[in-house]
Order: structure tokens, then sequence, then C-alpha cells
């Protein structure tokens, strides 16, 4: 994919522009919805739908993000989706020098940014409260992997969270393609 390395206003530093169609980026969101279906965590979904434009390949990208479904290790606290979004913009735009500040500050005003988003259109960034589990069912965080069954995709939102994540990031990239051609 072709790369724009001029500087973006809301960056201020050279941060390559994945530049894609908007059928590549509507299918990357399909695939992280298939990734779902076929029984990956929603962080494992979204990451490795996206991965591979950063250099990871699917079966790395999947073992990084596998221990954040479930809410993180099914404890039910930050979606597994939203954790998705996070990692992606880590890949895209996160420091890889400790003491620079000023990417690291870049990369936090992204996440926030996306993570708004999310919440705006979710509800909320928290497993228990997105499955709308209240009290003891909340307190009660089994490490066992629920079988994916017909039944568990009719009752969980689990799908369309991921879905959601994943048109975020692609808008994420959109929008960057969009400044970097000005």
């Amino acid at each position: 994919m072709p790369l724009c390395t001029e500087n973006t206003v809301l960056l201020q530093s050279k941060i390559p522009i994945i530049i894609m169609s908007e059928q590549e980026l509507e299918e990357r969101v399909k695939r992280a919805v298939d990734n779902f279906m076929a029984g990956y965590g929603c962080c494992q979904s979204v990451v490795a739908a996206f991965a591979d434009l950063y250099g990871l390949d699917d079966t790395l990208a999947k073992k990084l993000a596998a221990g954040f479904g479930g809410g993180v290790g099914r404890m039910r606290m930050m979606c597994g989706a939203v954790s998705g979004i996070v990692m992606l913009v880590g890949l895209d735009c996160g420091q890889t020098e400790g003491s620079d500040r000023e990417g690291k500050s870049a990369c936090y005003k992204v996440v926030q940014e996306l993570l708004a988003k999310s919440k705006a259109e979710n509800g909320s960034l928290i497993c228990a409260e997105i499955l709308g589990l209240k009290g003891h069912e909340k307190a009660i965080s089994h490490y066992e992997a629920s079988p994916r069954t017909a039944e568990y995709y009719k009752t969980r939102p689990c799908a369309a969270k991921v879905e959601s994540a994943a048109r975020i990031f692609a808008g994420y990239l959109r929008d960057k393609q969009r400044t970097c051609n000005g």
C-alpha cells in the first residue's frame, strides 16, 4: 500500500499514512466481524483485521490480542474490541523512544479521541456495562471461555461492538488519508 509521509496537522510528525480505498476499508471491517463469528475474541478480531498493515502476521496479531477478550481475561473490564482500537493506534502512531513525550502525547490524543467515539456509539467502554451485567454477575469473573453457540451469538452484542471498533479505526485511517491528501 502506498504511504504518505508528509507532516499532518494533528500529529506534527512524520507518520506513514496508509492509503486504502473505501472498499478496502469496508473489507477490513467485514474481516473483523468474520473473525469474531469464527470464534476469535473481540480484541483478536479487530487487531487481526488490520495488523498486516503494520507488518504483523495473522497468527502473531491473534496471539498478542488473545488475553484482552472478555474485557481483559474475561474479567469484564475494558471491552476487548475497544482494547483492539488501542492496540492498533499503538501500532499506527505509538512512540518507540522512551524520551519521546511529544510522540507519546500524540498517541494518547488519538486513543482518547477514538475511545470517545466508541463510548458515544456504544454507551460504555466497559465490557460488563455493554453486556448489561449487574452486581453479582459483574463480580463473577470466570476464566473459562463461553462456548460459541447460536444462542451465544443471539444474546451477545459483541459482533456489533467488533464492527463498531473496526469502523472507528477504519474511519481514523480514512481521516488520516484525507489529511495527507489535502
